[in-house]
């Protein structure tokens, strides 16, 4: 327990038979239950969390009949520790990619009922560029901008991270049922408890790599396909919280500037094509047109993100 909490932790699993004996031999003293989600591998995980589970009685193995990737499992999780009410849910990933003795300060933040939800943040580190790989680095600074605006969480940073903490209040209101499967997960997450305005605190920890995990993640493939789904996660939280659980002006803003700004952009695009490529004449008015709607676009679209940021401000 921490501070007379109950602290379970939830271990997402996809052939992970190398490492996920020490990710629970190392777990803290102060986890009361760990669940491991084998999320349909084909190794020998969950021999191994078998044999784990003589040794220490708080291991609990869930087998998934089918794969239904890491956000699947840890939904599985998730539910498991709503319905046997753990106070404070942990996500550690099962190739050792976390290091245990950041979790007091995951936990501490919800335990303490300073925020719901808790995440780590690898890019506090001034080793972080040193010690991520670059393409993730960049791909992950990229994805966590993106979700600054999708999710309203305007100082949440490192938004890839799987290493967080959640109190029972926010299990209790999630459903878990419809959240994403995929890595997109963490990300689905954020605009969902935004939407229940929920507090979120970012915590540094320390990113371990090139220790023998094998990462299934390929950046550049998936950030194309997790850009479209923040865009979609981000009209879904428009919608749900400035239009139909409240009212703000800033979904205004963001429609005219969604639309001024594509519009100017490609008038602007059409007439340099045009005059460039082509060598044909040009209106110097039809140059100040899309000049005119691109700006105004981008003022629009600035204000409405400055907007959002001052109402969720509280949620720090």
């Amino acid at each position: 327990m921490y501070k007379d909490h109950t602290v379970g932790v939830v271990i997402p699993a996809y052939n992970e038979e190398k490492l996920i004996g020490q990710v629970i031999e190392t777990m803290p003293a102060l986890v009361d239950r760990i669940v491991v989600v084998d999320d349909a591998g084909r190794d020998q995980t969950a021999e191994t969390v078998r044999l784990a589970m003589r040794r220490h009685k708080r291991v609990t193995l869930i087998q998934h009949e089918t794969n239904q990737g890491v956000g699947g499992a840890i939904a599985t999780g998730y539910k498991w520790c709503r319905d046997h009410q753990i106070d404070v849910a942990v996500v550690m990933a099962g190739d050792g990619q976390m290091d245990p003795a950041d979790l007091p300060a995951i936990v501490g933040p919800v335990a303490n009922g300073e925020a719901d939800y808790a995440k780590g943040n690898r890019l506090f580190t001034g080793d972080a560029w040193r010690i991520i790989p670059r393409v993730r680095y960049l791909g992950n600074s990229m994805m966590s901008l993106l979700t600054k605006i999708a999710s309203g969480y305007w100082h949440v940073a490192d938004s890839q991270s799987g290493y967080t903490a959640i109190n029972l209040k926010a299990l209790q209101t999630i459903n878990w049922d419809t959240m994403y499967k995929r890595y997109g997960q963490p990300n689905d997450l954020l605009v969902r408890l935004n939407i229940f305005n929920f507090r979120v605190r970012d915590v540094p920890v320390k990113p371990i790599y090139h220790i023998g995990e094998k990462s299934g993640i390929k950046p550049l493939r998936m950030i194309p396909k997790l850009s479209w789904l923040l865009f979609k996660l981000f009209l879904f939280r428009l919608t749900q919280k400035y239009v139909i659980r409240d009212f703000h002006p800033l979904v205004f803003f963001y429609g005219a500037g969604g639309f001024l700004f594509p519009t100017g952009f490609l008038l602007g695009l059409y007439l340099f094509i045009k005059r460039i490529v082509a060598g044909l004449p040009i209106a110097p008015t039809s140059a100040l047109f899309a000049v005119f709607l691109a700006i105004t676009g981008l003022q629009f679209l600035f204000f409405a993100m400055w907007f959002d940021m001052d109402y969720n401000k509280h949620l720090r």
